[in-house]
């Protein structure tokens, strides 16, 4: 490992001697302006809480309505989906993998599009149009109209994994991002549990329109409603954000200076493009995505209706699913808390990652090894398969906080997506309609997936630990490095490139 990082090294990056305008961080002259000035600790709280008032609740929102959007086919299922869209066979396994074939075509110029684009109004159009294409679900009345409207879903909704991880970078100390990033994140678990609800109370609905329409006006609606208020209240960058005073954007800027990573940079770097391709955390990263999401259909696409193969009726097939979301939600938020507060104190983010895939192995095998007659069994089973987010959202802190250089973290994040949704467009193959119930095979890929992303995380977990010691050993005697680091940082130096970064585990 380490001679592949030299050999990485060789590949050619600017110095801070020979740096040019385009090499800079687009809040490089903002940031040397004001580089001297001193503020207190009170100032940066200060600071810190007006910027999560801000961000935290959009992201908390945007979120939660992109994770209902997706899986709306899920709460719709129970409701005549099928017959209403004359779905067969294995039509409906292909409606959830359509939409990662979407997603997957964007994630490559989604990266170019936040590079040359302001981040804020970007992810705020995306949010509008994909709930106007959420609307049109219900005009949908055969397989191929449907299919064309889930492709074109995931196509916009792609933007906003990628773009979240960014604004946690652009916004937060290293430090800072786990529970950030998790407060929105946890959405996941509350989406279930709201859904769920929603989806119960969709089946109350005594109307003209078959129920399973009402979920995809309902989701739409929320979804534009809300991209119209972020397209008005959601920043672009800390150096021009309009709620926050000039003292205080000087703040923001010099407060995630320490992260060695920079702000933003629009400038496309070909050397950052070659060195991700031969970094092995890119790798890594990729082949845990994979592992996470083959099994995350089966907490989807599939929930409603493996709860019903367990014995339960149509309404309980909604409500049992709160528990699962519940369990995702306090996983999510309980390790965002552990990971920054004992981030100093022990390597807390991969021990969240190993602990929650822990769990996902232990009830993914249970649902491989439980007999059908123990339902109540199966589906705690499968409730416990829902820490799995923790472990996924740690892994996007990975990249946030581990990955320096603007262009090589578009494309470390790009990849990582380009394994997420290859694991969502295997996941729901598994799901056999000549299996069902038993949908033997989709437990089995479960349990595999989640053996298979453990693996990737000790692998992932050994080499930045190895490379740390590695650094530091090299640094014994050398002085002004941590000085060093934030200004290479903000010439937009990658991590591998910068002696003085060391990685957040």
């Amino acid at each position: 490992m380490p001679d592949l990082e030299k050999e990485i090294e060789a590949t050619a990056s600017p110095t801070n001697s020979t740096a040019v305008s385009s090499d800079r961080d687009d809040n490089y002259a903002f940031y040397r302006q004001h580089q001297d000035i001193e503020y207190t600790p009170e100032e940066a709280k200060k600071t810190l809480r007006k910027i999560d008032r801000q961000l935290i609740p959009l992201l908390f929102v945007i979120y939660m309505i992109q994770y209902l959007d997706k899986n709306s086919i899920n709460f719709a299922s129970v409701y005549g989906l099928k017959a209403g869209t004359h779905l067969t066979g294995q039509d409906y396994s292909w409606l959830s993998s359509i939409f990662y074939f979407g997603y997957l075509i964007a994630q490559w110029p989604a990266g170019l599009a936040f590079q040359k684009l302001p981040v804020g109004k970007f992810l705020a159009w995306t949010t509008i149009v994909w709930g106007g294409l959420l609307m049109t679900t219900p005009a949908c009345h055969n397989f191929a109209g449907i299919a064309i409207n889930r492709f074109l879903l995931g196509l916009v909704e792609a933007v906003v994994n990628p773009g979240f991880i960014l604004l946690m970078s652009m916004w937060y100390t290293s430090k800072e991002q786990p529970l950030r990033l998790e407060a929105y994140y946890c959405t996941n678990g509350i989406a279930t549990m709201f859904g769920g609800l929603i989806g119960y109370a969709v089946g109350h609905i005594q109307s003209a329109l078959p129920r399973w329409m009402y979920v995809f006006l309902i989701f739409g609606a929320f979804s534009i409603v809300t991209g119209i208020f972020a397209l008005w209240l959601l920043p672009d960058l800390p150096s021009t954000a309009k709620f926050l005073t000039e003292r205080q954007r000087v703040i923001a800027v010099d407060r995630v200076a320490v992260n060695q990573q920079g702000v933003k940079n629009h400038q496309f770097k070909w050397y950052q493009v070659w060195q991700a391709a031969r970094d092995p955390k890119t790798w890594l990263l990729f082949v845990m995505a994979i592992g996470a999401q083959v099994p995350n259909s089966a907490l989807t696409s599939f929930t409603s209706i493996i709860v019903g193969t367990f014995g339960f009726d149509t309404l309980g097939t909604q409500y049992l699913q709160i528990p699962g979301g519940a369990v995702n939600f306090l996983t999510l938020i309980s390790g965002g808390f552990v990971a920054t507060k004992y981030s100093d104190k022990f390597h807390s983010r991969f021990a969240c990652m190993v602990v929650a895939n822990t769990v996902c192995i232990l009830g993914s095998g249970l649902l491989v090894g439980l007999p059908d007659s123990n339902k109540w069994g199966r589906l705690v089973a499968l409730w416990l398969c829902y820490f799995q987010g923790l472990g996924f959202s740690m892994s996007l802190t990975i990249v946030s906080s581990n990955v320096a250089g603007y262009t090589k973290k578009q494309v470390t994040g790009a990849l990582l997506f380009t394994g997420y949704c290859v694991g969502n467009i295997i996941g729901p193959q598994t799901f056999k309609e000549s299996e069902a119930p038993g949908y033997h095979s989709a437990y089995t890929a479960m349990l595999a997936g989640y053996s298979v992303k453990l693996t990737a995380i000790l692998i992932l977990y050994a080499y930045m630990y190895l490379e740390n010691k590695r650094r530091d050993r090299a640094a014994l005697g050398v002085q002004g490095s941590e000085e060093d680091g934030i200004e290479n940082g903000m010439l937009d130096q990658t991590e591998i490139d910068n002696k003085a970064f060391r990685y957040v585990l």
